[in-house]
C-alpha cells in the first residue's frame, strides 16, 4: 500500500473540501469495507483518505414525512431501527442479507451504495479493464459468471449493493454536498450505465459527499420485500436478488416498484414487470408473468444464462413475499 495523508473532517463540507477535483487527489472512507481492500491490492492509488467517522452522518430519523439515514448510519443499525423496521421493512431484510455480522458492525450505508464493482477483472490489477482506463472489458470474452445479463456494455460489471435496490424501489433519493454547495438527486437517477459513465458507476464529482439518504414515508398498507439468491449463504453478493414495494385496493395492485440486484450494472427497475400488475389481482400466475416480463430483455453472456431463471424466481418470490404469500 502506498503512503497517503489522513484526514478526519468534523463535517460534511469540510470533508468535501479536502477531497479535491480529481479522484487520484483523495478519497472518502466510511467503515472502510471496500476502500481498503482496492488500495491493498493496487488497483486503487490516493494521496490522501478523508475518514468521515468524526463527521455526525450517524443517524435514522423522521423527518417531514420522510425517513432519513445519514451516510454513516451502519448496517447493523439499519437492520435493527425500529423506525425502519415499522416503516421501510424491505430495507431491513435487505441490510440483514449483507456479508457478516462483524461487516455490518462497520460498513455503512453510503459505502454500500457507493461501492465499486466486484468483478474479478476489475479487483485483479493485472488487467487493465475498461473500468481503469484499459481498452477492454475482459468479462465478456472472459470468465463472466457473475456478469450482467441487463444493461451490459460495453463493461459487463453487476452493482454489487443490497440496499441500492430496495431504496430505489422505495423512491429515495441522495443529498450531496460538494464545496459549490448542495443537491438532492433521486436514487434512481444516482447510478449510471457503463453505456453513459465508463469511469463511475454514479453521478458524484470527485468533491462531493454522499451526506444523507432520503425516502419518502410510505402511506399505511405499503407492504415491501427484499429477495436475495446468493451461492453462499453467508457473506456473499447476490447472484440475483429483487425489491418490491406493493401497495394493494382490496385484491388488485394498485401500485408495484419492482428493481433488481446482481444482473446489471446498476440497480435495475423493470417497467416491465410492474405493468404486468398493477390494477390487477394478485395471484401466483400474475407474479410469475411479472418475473418473465423482467426477464424479457436479458442477453447473458458465455457463463451466466443460469442467472435468469434465478432472477426470475427472485421476482417471482419477492413479489409474493410482500403480498404476504411467502
Amino acid at each position: 500500500m502506498k503512503n497517503f495523508e489522513y484526514a478526519a473532517p468534523h463535517d460534511a463540507r469540510e470533508a468535501a473540501s479536502l477531497l479535491g477535483s480529481d479522484w487520484k487527489t483523495a478519497r472518502l472512507i466510511g467503515g472502510g469495507t471496500d476502500l481498503l481492500d482496492q488500495l491493498k491490492e493496487r488497483t486503487v492509488e490516493t494521496g490522501r483518505i478523508v475518514h468521515l467517522h468524526a463527521a455526525p452522518l450517524n443517524y435514522v430519523r423522521l423527518n417531514r414525512g420522510s425517513v432519513v439515514i445519514g451516510a454513516t448510519t451502519t448496517l447493523a443499525t439499519i437492520e435493527s431501527d425500529p423506525i425502519i423496521k415499522a416503516n421501510l421493512p424491505g430495507l431491513m431484510e435487505a441490510a440483514a442479507s449483507i456479508a457478516t455480522p462483524q461487516i455490518r458492525n462497520v460498513g455503512t450505508l453510503g459505502g454500500n451504495l457507493c461501492q465499486r464493482p466486484r468483478c474479478w477483472y476489475y479487483r485483479n490489477a493485472e488487467f487493465p479493464c475498461l473500468k481503469k482506463g484499459g481498452d477492454i472489458c475482459f468479462a465478456h470474452e472472459g470468465a463472466n459468471k457473475y456478469n450482467a445479463i441487463l444493461g451490459g456494455g460495453p463493461s459487463y460489471i453487476v452493482h454489487p449493493s443490497d440496499t441500492a435496490p430496495m431504496l430505489v424501489a422505495f423512491g429515495a433519493s441522495v443529498r450531496l454536498v460538494s464545496p459549490r454547495g448542495e443537491r438532492t438527486v433521486p436514487l434512481e437517477r444516482f447510478f449510471q450505465l457503463p453505456a453513459d459513465n465508463l469511469d463511475r458507476e454514479n453521478v458524484l464529482t470527485p468533491d462531493e459527499v454522499l451526506v444523507e439518504v432520503i425516502i419518502p414515508r410510505p402511506p399505511a398498507g405499503t407492504r415491501s420485500a427484499y429477495y436475495k439468491i446468493k451461492e453462499r449463504e453467508t457473506q456473499d453478493f447476490a447472484l440475483a436478488s429483487a425489491a418490491v414495494v406493493l401497495s394493494m385496493d382490496g385484491d388488485r395492485v394498485r401500485g408495484v416498484r419492482i428493481v433488481m440486484g446482481g444482473v446489471a450494472p446498476i440497480p435495475w427497475r423493470s417497467n416491465e414487470a410492474e405493468a404486468v400488475l398493477k390494477g390487477k389481482p394478485l395471484t401466483e400466475a400474475a407474479a410469475r408473468s411479472a418475473a418473465e416480463a423482467a426477464l424479457k430483455d436479458a442477453a447473458p453472456l458465455s457463463d451466466n444464462a443460469y442467472k435468469v431463471s434465478l432472477a426470475k424466481t427472485a421476482v417471482h418470490r419477492a413479489v409474493m413475499a410482500a403480498a404476504g404469500q411467502a
